[in-house]
């Protein structure tokens, strides 16, 4: 079982590894096709960008600012979305009278969403506070799901012993719930890093991922746009694992 497991593990890694291998074929075909190479460099010209990027500690300031973003961001969006989704889920009436906002959530521009939310707070806020109400249907949707396809059995078992109470949430219903919250939370980790270096390229927010995209589309360094590219990838490689040791803790306390 352990053999098939690493087996699995090292085809996954080889056809990663060739799925970046074919991105960068495909940067240096549109190069070639394009003829342009300022907006296309070469790929060797990419990765002396991304080391030289990785050998600057100011990189790791810009990284931390826009990371510290993101972690607030799905902080307050989780506590949004199970607040929301768990009534939701027990309750067809509340579901329906949350949906209309969910949905307003889901296809309004980002664009708009952002414009609104510089209108109404600071500019320091912005990347935050629009990432927020983005991931917010995201999460309480799984958190929805999660609650109406759990075991009733063993919900039943528990309202035996009591009443809803914090101690439940965090022993029974999250970790019967922790497969749907995984998969949620590995979209909401890409897309959340997405809005965040969105809104801080749209708002200038200082010593961020967003603000260094911006100065180097201004310089026309577009080598170094797809370095910081490769490291938000990179991000959100590293920061995804965290739902799957959160599933495990999760499904140990259940």
């Amino acid at each position: 079982m352990i053999s098939i497991l690493k087996r699995n593990r090292i085809k996954e890694t080889v056809s990663f590894m060739l799925g970046i291998l074919l991105l960068g074929f495909l940067i240096q075909l549109a190069g070639s096709l394009k003829g342009d190479r300022l907006v296309f460099p070469g790929v060797p010209e990419i990765l002396k960008a991304f080391f030289v990027l990785l050998g600057k500690p100011e990189t790791y300031r810009l990284i931390l600012t826009s990371m510290k973003h993101l972690i607030q961001a799905l902080l307050i969006a989780s506590l949004i979305g199970i607040l929301v989704g768990i009534p939701e889920g027990y309750s067809d009436l509340v579901r329906s009278l949350f949906k209309p906002f969910m949905i307003f959530l889901r296809s309004i521009p980002m664009i708009v969403m952002v414009v609104i939310i510089m209108v109404l707070t600071k500019y320091t806020r912005v990347p935050v506070i629009a990432t927020t109400l983005f991931l917010i249907p995201l999460i309480s949707e799984a958190v929805c799901e999660g609650y109406r396809n759990m075991d009733r059995n063993l919900i039943d078992v528990y309202r035996l012993n009591g009443s809803m109470s914090l101690y439940v949430l965090t022993h029974v219903h999250l970790p019967l719930m922790a497969g749907y919250l995984k998969q949620a939370y590995i979209s909401a980790v890409g897309m959340g890093l997405k809005l965040v270096v969105s809104t801080e390229y749209l708002v200038q927010t200082k010593n961020s991922l967003g603000k260094a995209v911006y100065s180097s589309s201004y310089f026309n360094e577009y080598e170094e746009i797809y370095a910081y590219a490769l490291i938000m990838i990179f991000l959100v490689l590293i920061v995804s694992g965290v739902p799957a040791l959160m599933t495990k803790v999760f499904r140990r306390r259940a």
